[in-house]
């Protein structure tokens, strides 16, 4: 089993396709890594030798922020945000989407299920 920065790729799969089980890289990132490394794309997993998963660990190390340290920054970006106060920060804050997406109808991901409010019931009036 390959084990690449804390994750174990699926062995049965491309080299190219199976890198991107890796949080922080992308098909792009996998083909720059590969070039990089000088393995080919369309290698099995389990048909790379221990020097050319080497040199694919060496590459990532050197080239990219992947996995722990990648949500890491990630994190301490959006709680500076939120420190700041500023439009951005709110919004992460009372978990509303950010990007200027509307909330009247379809912001579900990020609201959370429907909490349904119940209404005055409006007396009848006699007369």
């Amino acid at each position: 089993m390959a084990r690449i920065e804390g994750v174990n790729i699926p062995t049965e799969k491309v080299v190219g396709i199976a890198l991107t089980y890796i949080h922080g890289i992308g098909r792009t990132t996998a083909k720059k890594i590969l070039d990089t490394a000088k393995v080919s794309w369309n290698k099995r997993v389990n048909a790379l030798s221990e020097e050319e998963l080497n040199r694919i660990r060496e590459t990532i190390k050197a080239t990219t922020k992947v996995e722990g340290e990648l949500r890491r920054d990630n994190a301490v970006a959006v709680k500076r945000l939120m420190d700041l106060g500023c439009y951005r920060g709110l919004r992460h804050r009372k978990g509303l989407p950010v990007r200027g997406q509307r909330t009247r109808t379809n912001a579900r991901t990020r609201k959370g299920p429907r909490k349904t409010v119940t209404g005055k019931k409006l007396a009848a009036t006699k007369k």
